[in-house]
């Protein structure tokens, strides 16, 4: 994977922020955005979220048939024939499993793979993944920076993914910031697309402490 300096066109296509919860480290990937649902509000045509909308049911439904119990805590997201999948499974062989379902998709143009494998988080761990994304989600709305009804906020063991679109280079940066300054987040990665950029290939970008 190529590495390139920060000054380097980063937003010429879409990103992917990785940032450590309360630290001064930033690295950024590009690669797709992810989001679920038709939202008139939104910045995406009503074409584009329709079909979205059925690849997220064709790959939530297959995923359900081969079994509640093995895929229930799988999520899946969809933008632009991106597909995102988070959540717990119990096995890597499901955790394959699922990866093989969405890529095997029609609409699903690119798969990213962030499930854990590990056992179902509890009522506890649950209750505090749902607080963390009702307060990020809360100081989205908040803030003047960012238009929260674009980025859709998941969050798993005290790590937040982000998904959706932003309209300028700050808006994506305020949101994984806003995300990783909550209490209890350990972790942010954040697939936001640029709105107005085509997808390039994937770039990893490390910065220095932010300012």
């Amino acid at each position: 994977m190529t590495r390139t300096p920060l000054t380097a066109p980063l937003f010429a296509a879409t990103a992917l922020l990785v940032v450590p919860a309360l630290s001064g480290c930033v690295a950024a990937v590009v690669a797709g955005g992810a989001a679920v649902g038709i939202a008139a509000a939104q910045d995406r045509s009503m074409g584009a979220a329709f079909d979205d909308t059925a690849t997220y049911s064709a790959i939530k439904g297959r995923l359900l048939s081969r079994g509640v119990r093995e895929f229930g805590e799988v999520d899946v997201q969809v933008v632009r024939g991106f597909v995102l999948l988070s959540g717990r499974v119990t096995t890597e062989e499901e955790k394959a499993t699922a990866e093989h379902i969405a890529r095997h998709t029609e609409g699903a143009r690119e798969v990213a793979n962030e499930l854990l494998v590990q056992r179902p988080g509890g009522v506890l761990n649950n209750l505090n993944d749902e607080w963390i994304t009702k307060s990020v989600q809360a100081q989205h709305i908040a803030s003047p920076h960012v238009r929260a009804v674009n980025i859709v906020v998941e969050t798993y063991n005290g790590v937040v993914y982000l998904l959706g679109t932003a309209r300028t280079e700050d808006e994506l940066r305020h949101a994984a910031e806003i995300a990783s300054r909550t209490s209890g987040v350990q972790r942010v990665v954040s697939y936001v697309e640029l709105i107005g950029h085509e997808l390039g290939p994937a770039t990893t970008v490390q910065t220095g402490p932010a300012q």
